[in-house]
């Protein structure tokens, strides 16, 4: 069986899309995921997405990571997804759709996809940074020279450390560079390596740096190494609110591999 699929990026982070309208994709099948979105002997991304019908939405979006196994939310496949399903003509411009976390919607405009968020209230303090779950969790750390800090290492440590180990955790590094402008690098789990981008991350990053005063701003330009977003936000009284995630998604091929 043939199965198509088309290959999108959000600021470099970078999706294996498949229309699984028919749910015929075998998703139990995590060395096939992991084959696929293998950068020397698969088609090569950060993660796999089907694009699943829904009774209540325009439709579900289910992630999975580069090594085969079921994501949490991840923000860039939302916006990449969203872009899809519009291209597909299973949503319009304005969508709603479900993902692990709930319902999410999305506007696309110029290839610019502004993806609301869940509301955050889950943020703990530790003595080298906070966490902040997203939808995914994410540790996040403040850090001088960004450029040179060994991310890989240091990400790696922080998720196998004993208060992450047991479901691992996203680890972001920040650098300050205004009072409205942030650098982050992360480190993610199940993809085990530094990405260019993490939507969850970015997000978690200007709730964080907005939580320890070092922005007075709830709209916020983040920089990646895959490219700029965008996070805007209300504080609460528990935490944050209408909070929206935006940045340029882009096809970059379209393809199909032999099951």
């Amino acid at each position: 069986m043939k199965i198509k699929f088309q290959k999108y990026q959000g600021t470099g982070n970078d999706f294996i899309i498949i229309n699984n309208s028919f749910l015929n994709f075998p998703k139990k099948n995590k060395d096939l995921i992991n084959r696929l979105c293998d950068r020397k002997f698969g088609i090569g991304a950060d993660g796999l997405i089907l694009i699943n019908p829904s009774k209540n939405t325009d439709f579900e979006m289910a992630y999975f990571n580069s090594d085969g196994l079921v994501g949490s939310m991840c923000g860039n496949g939302a916006r990449c997804s969203a872009h899809f399903a519009m291209d597909n003509g299973i949503a319009k411009s304005n969508t709603l759709f479900n993902a692990c976390d709930g319902n999410h919607s999305a506007a696309i405009n110029n290839g610019v996809v502004s993806l609301s968020m869940q509301n955050v209230n889950n943020i703990k303090s530790y003595d080298d940074g906070l966490f902040i779950d997203t939808g995914s969790p994410h540790f996040i750390k403040i850090v001088d020279d960004l450029e040179q800090y060994d991310v890989y290492s240091e990400g790696k440590n922080i998720n196998n450390s004993l208060v992450f180990k047991k479901d691992g955790v996203n680890v972001n590094f920040v650098e300050k560079i205004s009072n409205s402008e942030f650098i982050v690098r992360t480190y993610e789990r199940g993809v085990n390596n530094e990405t260019l981008s993490c939507g969850t991350g970015v997000t978690a990053v200007a709730l964080a740096m907005y939580k320890l005063s070092k922005t007075s701003l709830n709209d916020l330009k983040i920089k990646t190494l895959g490219g700029d977003l965008s996070v805007s936000f209300s504080p609460s009284d528990i935490g944050f609110e209408k909070i929206s995630l935006s940045g340029k998604v882009e096809l970059i091929f379209k393809g199909e591999f032999q099951l």
